[in-house]
């Protein structure tokens, strides 16, 4: 099924943030039907810098194509602003189409951006953004390849501004509307009352961020058709290493460690290598079998 055909169906898509071709499998084996490849959580892993518009087009399309190689699951990207002006969000569309993306999220932000919960952002004009978006569906090879418009203007321009340049943005061809970082249960509400059935709605779940976090289901219930939590992986798993590294310096060894890790066998069955070895020796023409 084509994620815009899942869309239309009653259920939330929970799309949990991966970054690598590991938190994507680690993700799918849990049962998620989609997954979203964050532009911060490559940052904060691969870059070890914060969300501030560091990370390039190519680093997240060799990304895509890692996570790609890996699960057949839908995933939603990141493309931020596009990394640039209409022109290069249509060479940032087709990097991603080739590499795997099932949709793309862009924003209004300048270029370079930052994290949509940091604050002193800046931002395009709508009109500028609604060329952007239909720079990008022009440019798509595909019509399943989903675009997926943001607006950040509630930190910048209130939150009325948002709801008008959200209107734009629908007008202008957004398959998929995101209004970033509202900051009570009202706002969502109001987002939802005022788009539900027009476009599906996306809502954002930061831990720390703006907007009070709200489980999938209570966001169902008033409107929204998919939650991404882009970073809750990285800060759990940079908890863990934390923890882990300070164990392993105060004690020379990872005993203590033992039951908070896989061991060996665990990671490779985890993985897949016992498969994968097996295919190897098929193809190798060693088969016993």
């Amino acid at each position: 099924m084509s994620l815009r055909a899942r869309l239309t169906q009653t259920d939330i898509l929970i799309a949990p943030g991966v970054y690598d071709g590991l938190t994507a499998t680690l993700a799918e084996q849990a049962g998620f039907e989609a997954l979203y490849l964050s532009g911060a959580a490559v940052a904060y892993t691969r870059l070890g810098r914060p969300d501030i518009g560091l990370t390039s087009v190519s680093e997240m399309a060799d990304t895509m194509g890692l996570i790609r190689d890996r699960t057949a699951l839908p995933v939603i990207i990141d493309a931020d602003t596009g990394f640039g002006n209409a022109l290069n969000a249509q060479r940032t569309m087709r990097l991603y189409e080739r590499a795997g993306a099932t949709a793309l999220q862009v924003e209004d932000q300048t270029y370079p951006k930052r994290c949509g919960h940091l604050a002193d952002k800046s931002l395009i004009s709508p009109a500028e953004m609604a060329g952007k978006i239909a720079a990008m569906a022009d440019a798509r090879a595909s019509d399943d390849t989903l675009i997926i418009a943001r607006t950040d203007a509630i930190a910048v321009e209130g939150f009325d501004a948002a709801m008008d340049r959200a209107e734009t943005y629908v007008q202008a061809g957004a398959d998929v509307l995101f209004i970033e970082a509202p900051r009570s249960g009202q706002e969502l509400a109001t987002i939802a009352q005022t788009f539900k059935g027009r476009v599906p709605l996306l809502a954002n779940m930061v831990e720390g961020g703006h907007t009070p976090i709200t489980s999938a289901t209570d966001l169902q219930a008033i409107g929204f058709d998919i939650v991404i939590f882009p970073g809750g992986i990285v800060r759990a798993l940079a908890r863990t290493a934390q923890d882990y590294y300070a164990s392993l310096r105060a004690n020379g060894s990872n005993t203590p460690f033992a039951d908070r890790m896989f061991d060996f066998d665990g990671l490779n069955a985890c993985i897949g290598t016992p498969q994968m070895l097996a295919m190897g020796q098929r193809f190798d023409g060693q088969d016993k079998g």
